[in-house]
């Protein structure tokens, strides 16, 4: 019998690490096992949001109004027409681009609301406003291009364009009591021929800021002149207090055929944040493309999510109606609460479901905003997630019942 072998490494004399040299070299080791991955990702951002919503999760009665979705459940006719899609097996792959019910529905939606004639072949059911954001992306930037993007911007968006190899060139609005305003010649100065796409939303999360017919009309001008694309987030037009049905929309001033990618979603009007599904309008010319990115991002919304999506539009009006009454109150409740008080500079909304507020003397906002959760129980998001130079903001949803937002309203008041 052959004598077994000794180890060649217990031939090896033993050293002896010490514990901070046992840890510096099982980093190395982990570090040199782990494959390349793309620079776009190594430094990607977490969001500072979420940040805030994770200390709110130390403290049971902290009322978190950190994320922009209402407490609101969504309407009981979409929740039952998604069960009965359940039921009749409606759970297979379907149409890439949306099934046909739920496309002529938003068809016949445009026209409610815009009384626009939108071509079929225009509109692409998606599995949420961000996926439609990314496909707009996917379209339009590769690597060292840039997107020029209006500020205060909800922070998915330049890490969506970041993650794609593109840098952010931010356009900031300007605040004053009466509101919010966009210089549109610090937009022309910020695209230079590498600029894909100027990304805008209309209202604005997290400000309500809302552009003009005569301002979308420019801007379209603008892009045309440069060469460039407009991706349009429209996702909040019904939440609007003026007592129109919608605010303005891109798609009533341009041409068929323009640069122009408008971004829509469930989430807010019906309330269906948790559902995923959304839908973009684009040029005809686009819609195999968009049918092939929406195939690879998710090969499109869960089908019996989308039937739900068609009872929102044809039976949720009341709803519709309903939220809109909430966010009134909410936002009077909110200037009521803050009148008065010289920290609080608080510009007018027009539209949309927040206030984006500053706090006088504040600093560092992200660190401000988990004490405020641990000293006075609320959340709130911290205005630098939004952009660069919105030291001292926040922004609060105020799309809550009345009594949970009047109690979050008095502890934050009495905390500043």
């Amino acid at each position: 019998m052959t004598p077994s072998r000794p180890s060649p490494i217990a031939d090896r004399p033993r050293t002896t690490r010490s514990v901070t040299e046992e840890k510096s070299f099982m980093v190395h080791a982990q570090q040199q096992s782990t494959p390349a991955f793309r620079e776009a990702l190594r430094h990607m951002r977490t969001q500072r949001i979420v940040e805030v919503n994770r200390v709110c999760r130390d403290y049971p009665d902290a009322i978190s109004l950190c994320f922009g979705e209402s407490d609101l459940p969504t309407p009981a006719v979409v929740r039952q027409a998604a069960a009965s899609a359940v039921e009749a097996g409606r759970t297979l792959y379907s149409d890439r681009r949306g099934i046909a019910p739920l496309r002529s529905a938003i068809q016949a939606y445009h026209k409610r609301t815009h009384g626009l004639d939108l071509d079929l072949e225009r509109i692409s059911a998606t599995s949420s406003g961000m996926t439609s954001i990314m496909i707009a992306l996917q379209c339009l930037v590769e690597p060292g291009d840039n997107v020029v993007v209006v500020a205060p911007v909800w922070p998915n968006v330049p890490i969506a364009v970041e993650s794609m190899g593109a840098t952010v060139r931010f356009v900031g609005l300007d605040a004053s009591p009466e509101g919010w305003s966009l210089d549109l010649g610090r937009v022309d100065d910020a695209c230079d021929d590498r600029t894909r796409a100027v990304f805008v939303a209309s209202p604005g999360n997290p400000t309500g800021w809302t552009l003009t017919s005569a301002e979308q009309r420019a801007l379209l001008d603008l892009a045309r002149r440069r060469g460039t694309w407009v991706i349009a987030d429209e996702v909040y037009n019904r939440i609007v207090y003026d007592g129109s049905v919608a605010t303005p929309s891109f798609l009533e001033v341009a041409h068929e055929n323009d640069a122009l990618f408008v971004v829509q979603s469930f989430s807010k009007t019906w309330s269906m944040t948790g559902w995923r599904l959304g839908w973009l309008v684009h040029p005809a010319a686009l819609a195999h493309q968009v049918g092939n990115l929406s195939a690879i991002n998710s090969t499109g919304s869960a089908t019996f999510v989308q039937h739900a999506g068609v009872a929102a539009i044809h039976e949720g009006e009341p709803f519709v109606e309903e939220m809109r009454a909430r966010c009134t109150l909410g936002r009077d409740l909110v200037m009521d609460a803050f009148k008065g008080n010289d920290r609080f500079r608080v510009p007018h909304v027009p539209a949309a479901f927040y206030s984006f507020f500053r706090i006088d003397g504040v600093d560092d906002d992200l660190e401000y905003a988990k004490q405020l959760v641990a000293r006075a129980g609320v959340g709130l998001a911290p205005g630098t997630a939004f952009g660069p130079g919105y030291e001292g903001y926040f922004r609060i949803c105020f799309a809550q019942s009345p009594e949970r937002l009047s109690e979050a309203l008095d502890r934050l008041v009495a905390a500043v």
